[in-house]
């Protein structure tokens, strides 16, 4: 439960830098905002009260000099980029976040996933890729990357930008072949894949979701390769033969299939450009250290 309040509180206080450099961009000196109640009493234990300002220190002492070091970060980034007359666009930001969602059933399940994982709303995401971005765009200014280059890289990693083949699986897993074709049969005989999974699969993982195994890249090193060998050879619909895989037996179904590309031809040029830049440049870190110096960062001793 520690660590979950640790790692929550940490995400908090990621959230909050955004928010506030966010603020300081639009409005370089803002007005002090109203005091909250310092003394407000967030929380009672027997006769102990915990107020407000108690949370407040006990935060800033463990995490504030984390988010203002945060903070100072994307600020001189912000503040280079302006004087400098750099952007990220929109249909960048887009970009990025489409080449985010791949491997994603859909756009929503890619949200869902963020804010399980992160704890982070998709506004809140959108502003940290953002962020991101324009780090890199300050990092990599002034290099240059020849179409030689990029087409050398291209040609060396041809694999690497093919198109993904994706599978939407199910799969009934059995003790023996007979048990299989027993399955087999009921699914022959018009049952639904889902149903029959539920009755008779083995595996525990994707029993009570009807054998569902999500959408999965062609040759996904965590399929069993015989499965996998198997439902490749399948179209769209068609479930397999029993196949045998450690001892067991298992029934796979193409629920669907779709090719996902990379990206146009001009997208994924650009971003092998770009991957040969970062190659190229200093560490962010390093750039941000060199802003940090040249905005005359001071942060007094002692915080």
């Amino acid at each position: 439960m520690i660590a979950v309040l640790l790692i929550a509180v940490v995400i908090l206080s990621s959230v909050l830098t955004a928010h506030y450099v966010g603020l300081l961009h639009s409005n370089p000196n803002p007005k002090q905002p109203k005091q909250a109640d310092s003394t407000r009493t967030v929380a009672t234990i027997g006769e102990h009260v915990i107020t407000q300002q108690d949370l407040e220190d006990q935060l800033l002492h463990k995490y504030g000099r984390e988010m203002l070091e945060r903070m100072i970060d994307q600020y001189v980034v912000r503040r280079e980029a302006e004087a400098q007359g750099v952007l990220v666009s929109d249909s960048e930001v887009q970009q990025e976040i489409l080449r985010m969602q791949q491997g994603y059933d859909s756009e929503n399940a890619f949200w869902e996933s963020m804010k399980e994982q992160l704890g982070l709303t998709q506004e809140e995401l959108t502003a940290d890729i953002e962020n991101r971005l324009l780090a890199e765009k300050m990092a990599i200014r002034g290099i240059q990357v020849s179409d030689a280059e990029v087409d050398a890289y291209l040609q060396a990693h041809e694999d690497e930008f093919r198109p993904r083949i994706m599978l939407k699986l199910q799969q009934i897993v059995s003790a023996s072949r007979e048990q299989a074709q027993k399955a087999a049969a009921e699914l022959a005989k018009g049952a639904d894949f889902g149903q029959v999974a539920r009755d008779r699969s083995l595996d525990d993982a994707t029993r009570d979701s009807g054998g569902d195994l999500g959408w999965v890249e062609e040759g996904d090193p965590f399929v069993p390769s015989a499965v996998m060998k198997a439902a490749k050879q399948l179209k769209k619909g068609e479930v397999s033969k029993p196949v045998e895989w450690e001892g067991q037996y298992v029934l796979v179904k193409v629920q669907d299939r779709k090719e996902q590309a990379k990206g146009t031809p001009q997208e994924i040029r650009e971003q092998v450009r770009k991957d040969i830049a970062l190659s190229q440049a200093p560490p962010i870190k390093q750039t941000v250290g060199r802003l940090r110096e040249k905005w005359k960062v001071q942060v007094p001793d002692g915080f």
